[in-house]
C-alpha cells in the first residue's frame, strides 16, 4: 500500500482545515518545498497536494507553491483542487505532476471526466468527497444528493479505476478513519481505493492495507506528531 503525506495549500502556505471548514485553518508552514523535502527524508515516495483556494474558486491559485514543491525531486505527486478544464490538466502534467485529481467536475460534467480518463489513462483519478454518504463539491461547501458509492461504480464503468475517498466528517479530527466505508468500497470489483480523512494511527494503516486499500493519505496526524511518517511508510510496505 502507498502512503501519501498531504500538503494542503492556502495562500501559498501549508495548512490543515477541520472537517473542510475554511474558517478553521491552522498554518503549519509558509515554505511548502521544505515540507516536501522533510517528507522525502522521512521515506515518503508519494505526495498528495490540494489547492484549497482552487477547490473553492474553481481554478488554480497556489501555483507558485506547487512549482516550489515540484522542485523537490523523488516524489510521485498527485494534485487536486479546482481542476475543471483540460487546459488545467495539461498545465499540471506539463509541470511534472504525475496524476491529476478531478473532483467537482466529476459530478457537474461526468462526460468530460470520462473523456479525460480515456485520453490520459492512469494520470486521471477522481476525488470522491462525502458527507453522510453523499458527494460534496465546490471545496466541500455543497452537499449533493448523489450517492458516493454509486458514483464510484459509475467511474469504474467508464474506465476510471482509482478514487480518493474522503469522509469529510473525519477529516482533520484525528479520531480515526471510517473503516467500514473503505471495507465496502474495496469490494467494488476493479476499484483502487485511496483512503483519506482521519487516518491517525499505525494500526489504521495496517487495517486499511489488510482490507485492500491501494493507498492512504495522512495529513494532520503527521503535522501534529500523532503518527510517524517513517513508521507509516514501513507498515504500508510490510
Amino acid at each position: 500500500m502507498k502512503i501519501f503525506p498531504a500538503i494542503d495549500l492556502k495562500d501559498n502556505s501549508v495548512v490543515r482545515l477541520t472537517q473542510g471548514d475554511y474558517k478553521q485553518v491552522k498554518i503549519y508552514s509558509t515554505d511548502p518545498a521544505s515540507i516536501a523535502k522533510k517528507f522525502l527524508n522521512d521515506g515518503a515516495e508519494h505526495l498528495h497536494i490540494v489547492d484549497l483556494d482552487g477547490a473553492k474558486e474553481g481554478y488554480a491559485i497556489n501555483l507558485e507553491a506547487i512549482k516550489a514543491i515540484k522542485s523537490v525531486d523523488g516524489l510521485f505527486t498527485e494534485i487536486g483542487g479546482g481542476i475543471r478544464t483540460e487546459e488545467q490538466i495539461e498545465k499540471y502534467l506539463n509541470l511534472g505532476i504525475n496524476r491529476v485529481i478531478l473532483g467537482t467536475v466529476a459530478v457537474n460534467d461526468f462526460d468530460f471526466t470520462a473523456r479525460m480518463g480515456k485520453k490520459y489513462g492512469s494520470k486521471i483519478v477522481v476525488g470522491v468527497d462525502a458527507k453522510d454518504g453523499f458527494v460534496a463539491v465546490n471545496g466541500w461547501l455543497e452537499k449533493t444528493e448523489i450517492d458516493s458509492f454509486s458514483l464510484c461504480q459509475r467511474l469504474i464503468d467508464v474506465g476510471i479505476d482509482t478514487v480518493i475517498y474522503t469522509d469529510i466528517s473525519r477529516d482533520g479530527m484525528l479520531k480515526g478513519c471510517n473503516l467500514p466505508v473503505y471495507e465496502k468500497l474495496c469490494k467494488i470489483d476493479g476499484l483502487k481505493v485511496v483512503a483519506s480523512g482521519g487516518v491517525s494511527s499505525i494500526e489504521e494503516i495496517k487495517n486499511l492495507k489488510n482490507i485492500g486499500c491501494d493507498g492512504a493519505i495522512v495529513g494532520k496526524a503527521i503535522f501534529e506528531g500523532k503518527i510517524s511518517l517513517k513508521d507509516a511508510v514501513l507498515e504500508a510496505k510490510r
